[in-house]
């Protein structure tokens, strides 16, 4: 919402220069006693202040030493970052991954007993070519959406609205359980090196979500740069690991002392569908691959390039580490256990328990915590682009003090909480559900780039670019393989509950955006409607009346306004300025001669500017009791409420401090 000021004043009446007649109703404010600064002739600014009271202050202080100081939307180009963070933000999740992809196979091969461990490096090799399969098919991706291409976008764009909704819904069940995942392994991690706090397991772990939740409100730059060593720490010690481990097999290393747990009986055959059921648990590893083409508009300018340099060594960095890690617990012939990890068991194969080992499960359980970054990083880009298009609630879009999508880190953490509490932080409960959605949306972003290939060739055979054509439909054949096989491997393991919540939420989206659509139609109003509705004779009294758009919600409170009052002044709060910009326009457009005070807020804040315009122009009016008229619509039901951002409701709260200030809601209401 945006906010606007009176044109009455001599000290604010000059008209803003402009080529309409209608700008000479346009006002913009400032204030030497009120937190309002003056940027240039007739456009001021609005500063952020310390809250008045005892409990205001103290929430205030904690907030700025939790997340840092607040940050202006000029700034946004600041917190870009290189390919060294980006490569910490994003591909924590897939490097991660390498620290339970090959326990996940061999927990499902050890079922068949010893025989089915021939089959360990071909699974490896198949999972390694398609890795290779789906980065270089991102990086096609990349290259046709320079300024994003997230799967959600490349979808809608290429193949519908309703598959696009696929895709989102897809990719919000994935990142939701690539935190779960990645935060139960790290706890693995580190009751793997001290067993005594296995019993504590759930409580580290909604501990760390906390963690990672606070440092994702203090935004992307800063979120890099704490994760940027404990990721290049993980590197580095499985790197050592991996090479130790070579040298041992070349005779040249380190004397191994393989770790021995007891084989649990054959409870299976060994059969073409285990093995696929294998492979399918192994494909976690490919997880948060996407992320890096999700996150293009992160990455410091040329945008594009520094994305598919760093996809490409995240490609690299992750098929070394998995193919190490695969081979070593084969020749070593490891066995997964509950209580310890196959990286614990490798690491104490190689160097004992050495002060290496404790710098190895160390860097690996920072690895698996912050592995949940990248859908910290990913969950509230996706909710901000579906709050743009109407399919989430429009919370979503709003940044918070730090330029991050606050609303959509915080349910993030919130969910986790509950789905580590409700799984006990247990790797292997939750793997079942977790490659469905990131499968899912592989396949549809790979489908998608054949089809808008195929249009960037106008669908002649000369012209088709066949190189990005034949790369993504490789990827996308590939991918769509492996998402059958993991959805039918898996269904009857807990897969099943993840096919159900997709066209779950999927349903959700839409009947969201049906209900926005709604407001919108209802709302709407033309011009000739709002001067129709304010061609009414005003009688002596002064009112303010606070706009977000001009609608229809709006047009009820002005035309009231009118009926109360001849002194009457719109303000509107510009939290972006393509909103103060568009609300001018479409005032010009309609004719009206209210005037409009506008107060651009580059820290997004809405109450704080709205409630100072007000008492800004309470003082110069000199008026013993000014009205206050605050449009709102009601919803036709209650849980659609929970949809909008109750803006009136928490600006008659802040209003009702101020004496003498009549405060008066006009309600509008919707039909179903």
């Amino acid at each position: 919402m945006e906010t606007s000021e009176p044109s009455s004043s001599t000290r604010n009446g000059t008209s803003i220069p402009g080529t309409h007649p209608g700008d000479r109703y346009i006002r913009h404010v400032a204030s030497s006693d009120l937190p309002l600064r003056e940027i240039a002739p007739g456009r001021f600014v609005a500063e952020l202040a310390e809250p008045a009271s005892a409990f205001g202050k103290a929430w205030y202080r904690l907030r700025r030493a939790l997340i840092g100081r607040p940050l202006r939307t000029a700034e946004a180009a600041h917190e870009r970052i290189g390919k060294a963070k980006a490569l910490a933000v994003f591909s924590s999740d897939a490097l991660s991954s390498t620290a339970y992809a090959t326990e996940e196979i061999l927990r499902i091969l050890i079922l068949a007993g010893s025989v089915a461990y021939a089959f360990v490096l071909p699974i490896g090799l198949a999972i390694v070519l398609l890795l290779a399969i789906v980065v270089f098919s991102y990086r096609q991706t990349i290259r046709a959406y320079p300024h994003g291409g997230g799967t959600y976008i490349v979808t809608k764009d290429n193949l519908g609205t309703l598959p696009g909704l696929l895709a989102a819904a897809a990719l919000l069940s994935d990142y939701v359980l690539t935190v779960a995942v990645s935060i139960s392994a790290g706890v693995a991690a580190i009751t793997s090196a001290f067993p005594s706090l296995y019993p504590w397991r759930v409580e580290l772990a909604v501990a760390a979500i906390v963690l990672l939740t606070i440092a994702n409100l203090r935004g992307v730059r800063e979120s890099a740069t704490i994760f940027m060593l404990p990721t290049y720490a993980f590197i580095a010690s499985i790197g050592v690991l991996i090479l130790l481990g070579l040298a041992s097999l070349a005779g040249i290393g380190p004397t191994p002392h393989p770790v021995r747990y007891e084989a649990p009986p054959p409870s299976s055959p060994l059969t073409l569908f285990l093995v696929l059921r294998a492979f399918a648990s192994g494909s976690t590893a490919l997880t948060g691959v996407e992320a890096i083409s999700n996150g293009v508009p992160a990455f410091k300018e040329p945008q594009a390039e520094n994305a598919r340099t760093t996809l490409l060594a995240m490609g690299l960095i992750l098929g070394s580490l998995f193919s190490g890690i695969t081979l070593l617990s084969y020749h070593f012939h490891l066995i997964p256990s509950e209580r310890e990890t196959i990286v614990s068991q490798l690491a104490r194969t190689l160097v004992d328990t050495s002060p290496f080992y404790y710098v190895v499960q160390a860097a690996t359980a920072f690895i698996l915590f912050l592995a949940a970054n990248t859908a910290f990083a990913d969950f509230p880009r996706l909710g901000y682009f579906l709050a743009r298009d109407r399919f989430l609630p429009r919370q979503f879009r709003f940044q918070g003090d730090r330029l991050a999508f606050s609303t959509g880190i915080l349910t993030l953490g919130i969910l986790n909480s509950l789905l580590v509490i409700v799984g006990h932080a247990s790797v292997s409960a939750l793997i079942p559900l977790y490659a469905v959605g990131v499968f899912t949306a592989f396949t549809l972003s790979q489908t998608s780039m054949v089809v808008h290939w195929w249009r960037s060739g106008q669908g002649r055979w000369r012209r088709l670019p066949w190189h990005s054509l034949l790369i993504n439909g490789i990827g996308a054949i590939a991918t769509g393989i492996v998402t059958i096989v993991v959805v039918v491997t898996k269904f009857t393991h807990g897969a099943w509950m993840v096919v159900l919540l997709i066209p779950a939420l999927i349903g959700m989206m839409v009947a969201i955006h049906r209900h926005y659509v709604s407001v919108a139609d209802q709302l709407r109003v033309a011009p000739e409607e709002a001067r129709r509705r304010l061609r009414l004779v005003p009688r002596r009294s002064i009112a303010v009346v606070p706009v977000a758009s001009l609608n229809r919600a709006s047009l009820t409170a002005l035309a009231y306004a009118r009926s109360i009052a001849d002194d009457i002044t719109a303000v509107h709060v510009a939290t972006e300025p393509e909103s103060g910009e568009a609300l001018q326009q479409r005032w010009r457009e309609a004719g009206l001669t209210i005037p409009l005070v506008i107060v651009d807020s580059p820290y997004r804040e809405l109450l704080g500017p709205l409630v100072a315009v007000i008492e800004k122009i309470h003082r110069e009016k000199g008026a013993p009791l000014i009205t206050v008229v605050i449009p709102e619509f009601v919803t036709a039901h209650w849980w659609e409420r929970l949809l909008h951002t109750q803006t009136a409701w928490r600006l008659r709260r802040a209003l009702v401090q101020i004496p003498d200030l009549a405060i008066t809601m006009v309600p509008y209401h919707l039909e179903e």
